[in-house]
């Protein structure tokens, strides 16, 4: 079946060569500009017009030598009118605007590039703000920083796409009601909002690693703008050690993608996977990043490290049979003390039945039956459906393999779900 694509091709001709452009360039004309009206809803439509100017001038006038700082002088040029024309702005005018006005139209390249990048930083920490809903920063995120349009991320997560221009709306007026600073946080505030950071970048590669719902078990576009988030991100914040583990962590999950379908779209086990065909580059950038969180740590490791680092003892086993599974539980036991949740607990439990046997891993299992949380996640029945299966016990696993895929709503998932359930029947029957 078709993927389900998250980004339409950019039109022929100029046009399409100047949407190009603005869809790498729009992050940094728009942080650059926030500084400036402090709002990010503003600074997303002077970008917009830096852009219907580009479109108008350009095909007459050719491409400039630096478009990006052509559009971001266009956009703060505009800004400044903004500016003028709001009395309650006149100070910041005085402050800002004659400086802005001293650079020629045409520079070449912006004044300070580091400045940029510290705008940059200041538009991730305001969009991914804990104040807005999980939702509505996964949405602002990919609009002001992935450039995808509203349909884009509409097509990305099988909602509508006035459901996902609402979000945005809602994004953007709940910041300016709440006056949200467009800035860096330090101290203890830049540790909470950074989680929120990594979080957003984190949901929007699982939900292009493993799709919720949908017929597709893949969405490889949003994968790709979650990793190219991660990585700006640990360019910008270098000395932050679950950065490089959140970058890690992706780009090892990220090179196992190609052999994660099979033919058909279905989904291939980690068992039946052709390790061949892991990207063995985006493996060693995931080697390479969890250096530098090492490098960087100054105590135990945070979350994404620990992930990152149970993610290198399956990049490192090039079989199934040599994966290092005493290690990859031993983390995972560290990661449920650093961060409890029954989702983890449930994934040490697949760990432990590798390392000890089925019947260790089923006690954990059965404990967590009664976990309000995973009573409607069905990889809870799926994995003590394949640890009954092993233990023998294949009448009790299919009866689980038909409720996990009851509550699946990624049709690929629920069709392997369902060829397991009748395995298992096959098997009651022939015994």
């Amino acid at each position: 079946m078709e993927q389900q694509p998250t980004a339409a091709p950019p039109p022929d001709g100029p046009a399409g060569a100047i949407e190009t452009v603005f869809r790498i360039e729009s992050p940094r004309v728009i942080a650059g500009v926030a500084r400036i009206v402090r709002d990010v809803g503003i600074a997303e439509e002077l970008a917009q017009d830096a852009l219907v100017a580009a479109l108008e001038q350009w095909p007459r006038d050719g491409v400039p030598d630096n478009p990006g700082a052509w559009l971001m002088a266009t956009a703060k040029h505009r800004a400044i009118d903004l500016v003028r024309r709001r009395e309650r702005y006149a100070r910041k005018l005085a402050e800002v605007g004659r400086e802005l006005e001293a650079a020629p139209y045409h520079i070449d390249e912006p004044a300070d590039p580091e400045d940029i990048d510290d705008d940059l930083l200041r538009l991730v920490f305001t969009a991914c703000h804990p104040v807005l809903s999980a939702e509505s920063r996964i949405a602002l995120t990919l609009r002001l920083l992935g450039g995808l349009t509203t349909a884009e991320i509409g097509r990305a997560f099988l909602v509508p796409e006035a459901t996902v221009a609402q979000r945005i709306v809602r994004a953007k007026r709940t910041l300016a009601a709440q006056g949200v600073a467009f800035e860096v946080p330090y101290g203890p505030e830049r540790e909470a909002r950074l989680g929120s950071v990594l979080e957003v970048i984190y949901l929007i590669f699982n939900e292009g690693y493993a799709a919720t719902a949908g017929d597709d078990l893949l969405r490889p576009a949003l994968c790709e703008d979650a990793l190219r988030l991660a990585r700006v991100l640990a360019e910008l914040m270098p000395k932050e050690p679950e950065v490089h583990g959140l970058a890690s962590l992706l780009e090892f999950q990220a090179s196992r993608a190609a052999a994660r379908t099979g033919p058909d779209g279905g989904p291939v086990l980690l068992e039946d996977q052709n390790r061949a065909r892991w990207n063995r580059l985006l493996i060693a950038r995931g080697i390479a990043a969890l250096g530098r969180a090492d490098t960087v740590a100054a105590g135990a490791p945070g979350p994404y490290v620990l992930q990152a680092a149970i993610a290198a003892c399956h990049a490192h086993a090039y079989a199934y049979e040599e994966t290092d599974w005493a290690r990859i539980a031993v983390l995972y036991g560290l990661l449920a003390a650093r961060t409890p949740s029954p989702v983890v607990e449930l994934n040490r439990a697949v760990a432990v039945s590798m390392a000890e046997g089925p019947g260790p891993a089923l006690e954990i299992v059965d404990r967590l039956t009664a976990e309000p949380a995973l009573r409607d996640y069905h990889l809870l029945p799926s994995v003590r459906g394949d640890l009954l299966a092993r233990l023998g016990r294949t009448a009790e696993a299919g009866a689980e393999f038909e409720r996990a895929a009851g509550l699946a709503r990624n049709e690929r998932e629920r069709e392997l779900l369902r060829a397991r359930a009748e395995a298992c029947r096959r098997a009651g029957d022939s015994g």
